[in-house]
């Protein structure tokens, strides 16, 4: 009895071949459909924080089925950060552009005068890049707090 428990108690977490299994199967699935929310949040419910909130629980569920480590070698520390900076820097240069071009913050159709698509245009083409910003940067913090929350901050163990 004492053998048992001390093999239950050694063993590491999401060694089950059913839910890595599981896992895998449905991680390209949850990832498209994060993709999808982001893209069609200028037209339909959803949109950045949601699309970002499904893309990074992806990464999450990973890490819980098998561990930190195999997470990071689909998805690096170096890989999150610059996303994460690409989304804030998406989401203000847009910002800050529109702005420099006589505009108010985020009034996309002054961009009309770099690109002449037209007004219309340009403001759903605004929404759909703020869109995408938004979806990288939720989903970079979220893996970020995970990381540092199940590894103490050592990045070397998960749950």
């Amino acid at each position: 009895m004492k053998r048992l428990q001390e093999r239950a108690q050694n063993r590491p977490t999401g060694e089950s071949p059913i839910i890595r299994m599981a896992v895998r199967v449905m991680i390209p699935f949850i990832q498209l459909f994060g993709l999808y929310v982001i893209v069609h949040g200028h037209y339909s419910p959803g949109g950045g924080f949601q699309g970002g909130v499904i893309l990074g629980a992806s990464f999450i569920l990973m890490a819980l089925a098998f561990d930190l480590k195999t997470t990071t070698d689909y998805f690096s520390e170096k890989a999150n950060a610059i996303l994460g900076n690409a989304g804030a820097l998406i989401f203000t240069g847009l910002g800050a552009l529109t702005a420099i071009l006589g505009g108010l913050w985020l009034d996309y159709s002054a961009l009309d005068r770099i690109i002449p698509l037209g007004p219309i245009e340009w403001r759903s083409m605004g929404i759909f890049l703020v869109e995408v910003g938004v979806g990288l940067a939720v989903m970079s913090i979220m893996v970020s707090l995970y990381w540092d929350l199940a590894s103490g901050g050592d990045m070397d163990e998960g749950l």
